[in-house]
């Protein structure tokens, strides 16, 4: 360990940070340095009047490196680590026979370590921030908490509020599609008391979710939907993902799911609506005109998507929006260049718009813009004063960087994990070169390994596609 490490791993007292460049919004400044107190940013500013203002801090000069927020994550299912490669070339709406099942076959060792373990691979991509979407595992959500909490990555935990059972749609809740008015109670009393069972946490922040629209009766979208506006949370809605859910919602309520939650009030600022991928221009005015946010996945899109969310149309719009990998793969990097090459596929290259965001559209989106779509807009996503002291420092003098002349679009198209050096989430350094600091990552992946295989096995998984070596034996056999 060289002195830096140990400098940045237990420091005494407040850090002066002096890196050779800052990002912040209106791009990255050079001669900056930032103070790090108590979790969170004390000062951010030119570092000689830093170094003056703090005389009894040592700065700590990190040469070659840019000290940027962290990535966000809007959208991940972190119990579904397990089965991530089980994806590949699956169609649509590949919850109801791969995620339901697997998650079902967890037990509450398998769901930490698989909680875990995806929070390590994200902390690997440059993520500080992860959102879940709520676990089917039939476990105390708990399990997902402490696994973010011992990787050291800050997570909104959804809990899964469904009331109501349907095959058709892999929901679990009552018999019966009606649901049932003792069953909702019930469950947005637990919906109460999640939001109250990690207030004041210092990583943790509740959040409720419902799998799909008709995963829940009205009286509870509207319940969740008024519990979390009240807490100042996030209720995460799968809303227009898949062809296959639009058709549901036109057959069942003679409205689009977008159309239908904003029929029953449960559009608003507490809403993060996951992929929204299938908007009509009337959907796409409801989102705006009520502060709605969304969490644009574009891999998952590209994965087994049926379309690309509208993201360039919802900067113009305002509509608030993050980045996220839906568990498909942990860097962030790579997420905000697939979230700028699918705009320019789906819409630029169809109307001669060859910047699409111009870059740091999606560098912002995957930073503060996804800290204020999950709800935590006040407490991190920037390198500002006040905030949480979730930051990267990114290693400027690799070849995909060294020779430099757009900072940010340059991250965009040219960043990778590698050159992540270290990771910081609340001030602690949680990674040092791709190692998790405090624990053991290379013992977790063993483990992981074990328990998987376990759960796969026991799972009734039904897969669309063989593997691509089986399938490259039945194309050479044709």
């Amino acid at each position: 360990m060289n002195q830096l490490t140990r400098d940045l791993l237990d420091p005494p007292g407040p850090l002066l940070l002096v890196p050779d460049a800052v990002l912040l919004p209106e791009g990255p400044v050079g001669g900056h340095a930032v103070v790090v107190a108590g979790g969170s940013f004390r000062a951010v500013g030119p570092a000689e009047e830093l170094a003056r203002a703090h005389p009894g801090l040592d700065a700590v000069p990190l040469p070659g490196h840019l000290l940027m927020p962290g990535f966000v994550d809007a959208h991940h299912h972190l119990t579904q680590s397990f089965g991530s490669a089980l994806a590949f070339g699956e169609p649509s709406e590949i919850f109801r026979r791969v995620w339901v099942p697997l998650e079902g076959a967890l037990d509450e060792e398998s769901a930490y370590v698989s909680a875990k373990l995806a929070a390590l691979e994200a902390l690997r991509g440059g993520f500080t921030t992860v959102t879940d979407a709520g676990t089917r595992a039939c476990v105390d959500v708990d399990a997902v908490a402490s696994a973010a909490r011992d990787a050291g990555i800050r997570c909104v935990l959804g809990l899964l509020c469904n009331d109501v059972r349907d095959d058709a749609t892999g929901t679990a809740g009552d018999t019966g599609i009606a649901g049932d008015a003792a069953r909702g109670t019930a469950v947005l009393e637990g919906a109460e008391k999640h939001l109250a069972r990690y207030d004041g946490d210092p990583l943790i922040h509740p959040s409720l979710a419902v799998s799909i629209p008709e995963a829940a009766t009205p009286a509870v979208l509207h319940g969740t939907a008024r519990l979390a506006a009240e807490a100042g949370a996030t209720v995460q809605i799968h809303v227009n993902e898949h062809l296959a859910g639009v058709e549901r919602s036109l057959l069942r309520h003679g409205l689009r799911p977008v159309e239908h939650l904003h029929r029953i009030g449960a559009l608003g600022p507490q809403l993060l609506a996951a992929h929204a991928t299938l908007l009509t221009p009337r959907e796409l005015t409801l989102l705006a005109d009520t502060g709605s946010a969304v969490s644009y996945n574009p891999v998952a899109s590209a994965w087994k998507g049926n379309a690309v969310a509208p993201a360039t149309a919802m900067a113009e719009r305002g509509i608030r929006f993050g980045l996220g990998t839906d568990g498909t793969r942990g860097d962030g990097f790579r997420l905000a260049d697939a979230a700028e090459f699918a705009q320019r596929i789906a819409y630029g290259l169809t109307t001669g718009d060859s910047s699409c965001g111009a870059g740091w559209t999606w560098l912002e989106h995957a930073t503060a813009g996804g800290a204020d779509a999950v709800g935590l807009g006040a407490r991190t996503g920037t390198v500002a004063p006040g905030l949480a002291a979730d930051f990267l420092l990114v290693d400027l003098t690799n070849p995909e960087l060294a020779l430099s002349w757009d900072v940010p679009w340059e991250l965009v198209r040219r960043g990778n994990r590698d050159q992540i050096t270290a990771v910081f989430v609340a001030g602690r350094l949680r990674l040092w070169h791709g190692r998790p600091v405090g624990w053991d990552g290379r013992a977790l992946v063993r483990r992981a390994a074990e328990l998987a295989r376990t759960a796969v096995e026991r799972a009734p998984i039904t897969r669309a596609h063989p593997t691509s070596a089986q399938a490259r034996q039945r194309s050479a056999a044709l």
